[in-house]
């Protein structure tokens, strides 16, 4: 399949990815347990979104150099299209997160290292089902035609099922995992096992972190045959993913405390998902333009956010003053 993407590039996107990583371990928490501020995580939100905007205007000035003015146009709006996607669908993680950090009742100065492990397992898993889907993709075309209907279907489930909650109790990987494997009467700090009288005990953060990586392998399941509605190129399909991944830790924290104010979003999320099924079904009769679907789906995430703040400012207001 046809790519931008030459050998250095890929490299040396590797090594960035992991530089990162390497210092958002050192000061993102570094290796104590802390609560993550809001100003932390603002910041850190801000630093990953400015890079990916770097790596946008970059990618576009390299290529006007080497392959024109053309395809470094198509090729950036391509990732700013495909980051918006995985960016916005992430969000839908973050509720997630919060539903089985609270079912689980984990402190929120142990939240940080699980949802480390979360992104690292994540960046692996994204990595074998891109390559996964763009070899598909490759052999054989007509499959876009089944990822848009796949996502049809997803967004209609998602805008019926916005409002209910998912019973983890009935989750079958977690009954599993308490039949199967010997567990601690309660946490350990932030370790996810530990030996007691002889014997490997796994701590209840390890049930938490089984729920973070299997819920990541869904969203996966989403998010990458939906970028593949404005590109099929291997390196911005990877770019792109990775880039709002190594993001999504930062914005669970700046989220965390007032995700309810966005419930909204949700609705505005299961519209993009249709409107990107949609798209890949008529792709062979109507050409939507990539800057279409930008602004598309930047108008469907405005107005959701905007309906949602609107929709909670009184309750919002009555909190803060106590009423």
């Amino acid at each position: 399949m046809d790519t931008i993407g030459e050998p250095w590039m890929w490299g040396a996107f590797l090594a960035f990815v992991l530089g990162m990583l390497f210092l958002d371990l050192l000061t993102f928490g570094g290796g104590r347990a802390h609560r993550v501020s809001v100003k932390e995580a603002a910041g850190w939100s801000a630093v990953w979104v400015g890079l990916a905007l770097l790596f946008a205007l970059g990618l576009w000035a390299y290529l006007s150099e080497s392959a024109g003015r053309a395809v470094a146009d198509a090729k950036a709006l391509e990732f700013l299209a495909g980051y918006l996607i995985e960016k916005s669908l992430s969000v839908d993680n973050v509720f997630v997160f919060l539903l089985i950090f609270g079912h689980f009742a984990v402190p929120s100065e142990w939240q940080r290292r699980v949802l480390l492990y979360g992104v690292l397992g994540a960046i692996a898993l994204r990595a074998l089902m891109i390559l996964a889907g763009v070899w598909l993709v490759g052999q054989f075309s007509w499959i876009l035609y089944l990822f848009g209907v796949f996502l049809l279907i997803t967004g209609m489930r998602m805008l019926v099922a916005a409002e209910k909650e998912p019973d983890l109790d009935k989750n079958p990987l977690l009954r599993w995992a308490k039949k199967v494997l010997p567990f601690s009467d309660g946490f350990r700090g932030e370790r996810f096992s530990v030996v007691e009288n002889g014997v490997r005990l796994f701590t209840p953060l390890f049930l938490v972190l089984l729920l973070i990586e299997a819920s990541d392998v869904v969203f996966a399941v989403d998010s990458i045959p939906a970028i593949f509605a404005v590109t099929t190129d291997p390196f911005i399909v990877f770019t792109s993913n990775i880039f709002a991944i190594m993001g999504l830790r930062a914005l669970y924290f700046l989220l965390a405390d007032m995700a309810e104010r966005f419930h909204l979003l949700k609705y505005g999320l299961a519209f993009v998902l249709m409107f990107v099924g949609g798209k890949m079904l008529a792709a062979h009769w109507v050409h939507v333009p990539t800057q279409a679907s930008l602004l598309v789906i930047g108008i469907i995430l405005a107005a959701s956010v905007i309906a949602s703040l609107i929709a909670t400012r009184p309750a919002y207001k009555e909190d803060r003053h106590g009423g």
